[in-house]
């Protein structure tokens, strides 16, 4: 094996090992890319010095610059804006009704990298006033990237994102001008929340949500490692609640957890024919 074959391998350890995600040969022509500031910053020009570097004792501060710099935090307002369409005049609709006594929805969006996804779920609601007042809305955004969530707890975005897949007439309604940069307003932000957390781990409180994204992140992962993680989101459904899903991914073939939808596609509902997972000492368990 080459040097450069076996830093490589280095780096994809340390990637699988801290978040699941597999650095296949197809994604290796970005690793230099990725790590490009991080060679400027420790004066360092290639993998191979990385990895000796990597391999010395007490490298672990190293170690979470390699994993935040790999890591794919493309992200958008209303993402694959269809998708949220379906989602605004179908699933949500169909979670009014079945939460119509108690009037409160726990939301959980995983993978949310710097908080848009979070942010575009805010502003459905928010444009329903008549629909969803008086109701408890929480969307909880989570992510293994501590850099993402850090921007995501500002709500600022820079001139550049904040035009991203939002209209002008919602950046100025749910956005503030700044130096540097737009802030969410508080009408949205007070719905939200976020925090740092690997999908592979014990689910997030309150560990039942009737509606679940994950999306382009289960993409990155092998067929095992996949399993646990629709296990793990399976665990957080509510057991006649939703997932969404990317627009490149799906169940089909890959867990009997979840049953498409019966419109379009992404959407799926938790099996009500299979016993709901309980959770115990941080696992989930049949």
């Amino acid at each position: 094996m080459a040097i450069e074959d076996a830093s490589h391998r280095i780096i994809a350890d340390l990637l699988a090992a801290r978040t699941g995600q597999q650095l296949t040969e197809s994604r290796r022509w970005r690793v230099s890319t990725a790590l490009s500031g991080l060679f400027r910053e420790l004066e360092i020009q290639n993998v191979d010095q990385l990895a000796c570097l990597l391999e010395r004792p007490g490298e672990h501060q190293l170690a979470t610059k390699v994993v935040e710099a790999l890591l794919n935090n493309e992200t958008y307002f209303f993402r694959d804006h269809a998708y949220f369409e379906t989602l605004a005049n179908q699933v949500l609709p169909d979670l009014a009704r079945k939460r119509a006594d108690s009037r409160k929805l726990q939301i959980w969006s995983a993978g949310c990298s710097t908080g848009q996804e979070v942010l575009s779920l805010a502003m459905i609601f928010a444009e329903q006033p008549g629909r969803w007042q008086g109701w408890d809305i929480s969307i909880l955004g989570t992510d293994i990237s501590t850099k993402a969530i850090a921007q995501a707890r500002t709500g600022r975005y820079s001139q550049f994102e904040i035009q991203r897949g939002i209209s002008v007439a919602q950046m100025l309604n749910f956005f503030a001008e700044v130096p540097g940069g737009w802030d969410a307003s508080d009408r949205v932000r007070q719905l939200t929340r976020f925090q740092q957390h690997n999908i592979l781990d014990y689910p997030p409180a309150p560990s039942r949500f009737d509606l679940v994204l994950c999306r382009n992140v289960l993409l990155y992962f092998d067929p095992q490692v996949r399993r646990q993680a629709f296990d793990r989101l399976a665990a957080a459904t509510a057991a006649d609640g939703w997932l969404m899903l990317g627009a490149g991914e799906t169940v089909v073939g890959q867990t009997d957890r979840f049953e498409p939808a019966e419109f379009g596609s992404s959407f799926y509902r938790a099996n009500s024919t299979l016993p709901h997972e309980r959770l115990r000492s941080g696992r989930a368990v049949a």
